[in-house]
């Protein structure tokens, strides 16, 4: 069996059992990991600070809410690598029963809407203490019967220097995304965290031009990770950037921030508690920001500017925001997107930019349903293995 058709097949298999699992690569690397648990295995924090001490998968919403609860999968079938899935049994694994619901009722805001919300938006920024904040749409698109294994390995195909993912649990439901922030991430002796901020349409030439207004937005996240970094008396600490990270259709501005994983070793779950949720996908002042978007927005954010990733799993740490995101219903995938809004924002531009950040998901969605419907037409010619491009 060709190796993305044995991945597709088997996260299809997991999703016909209604099992819970996380499959998830890191950017740069070939393989998917995937953690398997029985509904015992998954554990439930009701604060961030919480994570102190345990171990496994995180999935963790934007605020924790009787809806979107802090969720540890902790660690129970590990599965890394081709050979491991091929040797593995799954029809030993037991079918779990599903708690079918109709479809959730998801706000899908105009445009006209969306330009008057941020219009508001850039008048408040204008006119009190409120620096830049994130305001975030909901955009539907359909499901037509398409594999989401094949969907998850042609995401991985297309977007090769993201954290890529697919979560299923029954508590957050099914959630699938490509993101290229960091959160936090431990390589060796040393920590390493990430402001991104800034985002345009990638180019082939790599000869990228950026605005003050994305240069702000960019700064105003760096000068928040330094004022955490204060609060935990973290220094030394050494700084790269800013410069351009591409990932999938898009480029973002970057700084990475690394320093000694001894100053916050023994309060890892208070530091990242600390960090979450970051301007990036906030704003600032971060309370103000926050209650903002509690008013602003119709739509409830759920895991999308959450984070998730492997804890302490065999002592590693790889936190990513969770951004280039979709929750998966029977029906639909709901894409989330958002943009840093400013005094200097344009409500015109920043309907655009929420499109084009979410092209990186509908780009793979498109290509798997264009594939299937080939197969359709074209018995003969349209053979396609998870993962190809078109």
């Amino acid at each position: 069996m060709i190796k993305g058709e044995l991945y597709k097949t088997f996260f299809d298999q997991l999703l016909k059992k209604n099992r819970p699992f996380a499959a998830w690569s890191m950017p740069g690397e070939s393989e998917p990991e995937i953690l398997i648990g029985e509904p015992s295995d998954i554990l439930q924090l009701e604060d961030f600070n919480k994570l102190n001490g345990q171990e496994g998968f995180v999935f963790a919403p934007f605020r924790i809410e009787p809806n979107a609860p802090l969720i540890l999968l902790k660690p129970g079938l590990y599965l890394n690598g081709e050979t491991d899935i091929q040797s593995f049994d799954l029809d030993s694994l037991p079918t779990l029963e599903s708690n079918t619901c109709s479809e959730k009722d998801f706000h899908i805001i105009t445009e006209e809407q969306y330009l008057k919300d941020i219009a508001e938006t850039v008048r408040v920024i204008q006119n009190t203490k409120l620096s830049k904040v994130i305001v975030s749409r909901i955009i539907q698109e359909k499901r037509k019967g398409e594999s989401i294994g094949q969907l998850y390995m042609q995401l991985r195909e297309q977007t090769p220097n993201a954290f890529v993912y697919l979560v299923n649990l029954p508590e957050s439901g099914l959630w699938m995304g490509a993101t290229p922030e960091a959160l936090l991430q431990s390589k060796g002796k040393t920590l390493e965290t990430v402001s991104l901020a800034g985002t345009q349409s990638r180019r082939q030439d790599a000869d990228y031009r950026w605005h003050t207004k994305e240069i702000e937005e960019q700064a105003f996240v760096s000068r928040y990770m330094l004022d955490v970094f204060y609060k935990f008396n973290i220094h030394p600490y050494a700084t790269q950037g800013p410069e351009t990270l591409e990932s999938g259709k898009v480029a973002h501005l970057k700084t990475s921030f690394t320093f000694s994983s001894k100053k916050v070793d023994d309060q890892l779950g208070n530091f990242v508690a600390e960090l979450h949720p970051t301007p990036a996908v906030c704003g600032l002042p971060k309370s103000k920001a926050s209650r903002f978007i509690s008013t602003i927005e119709k739509h409830q954010r759920r895991y999308y500017t959450g984070y998730l990733g492997p804890w302490r799993m065999n002592d590693c740490v790889r936190l990513f925001v969770n951004l280039r995101c979709m929750e998966i219903t029977p029906e639909n995938y709901m894409l989330y997107s958002g943009g840093g809004i400013t005094g200097r924002s344009v409500p015109a531009d920043e309907w655009e930019e929420t499109k084009k950040k979410a092209t990186t998901l509908l780009s793979a969605i498109e290509a798997v349903q264009h594939n299937d419907f080939n197969k359709e037409t074209h018995p003969t010619t349209g053979l396609f293995t998870a993962g190809q491009q078109n």
